[in-house]
C-alpha cells in the first residue's frame, strides 16, 4: 500500500477499520518512516502491528 492511499482512507494497521473521526494514532514507522495508523482499541490492547511498506512488527 503506497503512503497515498493510506492518506486518502486511514486505516487502523492492526484490524484495518477505517480511523478518520476517531481517536486515533498516527505515527512514522521507526524503520522506514512510513504513516502508521492505530485506532484506540488497539493501542490499548497493545495488539500487533506490521509496517505495509518494509514488514517492520511492533507492540
Amino acid at each position: 500500500m503506497s503512503q497515498s492511499d493510506s492518506q486518502a482512507t486511514p486505516q487502523c494497521v492492526s484490524c484495518g477499520i477505517q480511523v478518520s473521526g476517531m481517536n486515533a494514532a498516527r505515527f512514522s514507522c521507526p524503520d522506514c518512516g512510513a504513516t502508521i495508523y492505530r485506532c484506540s482499541k488497539c493501542r490499548k490492547q497493545s495488539n500487533l502491528y506490521e509496517c505495509h511498506d518494509c514488514g517492520f512488527r511492533g507492540p
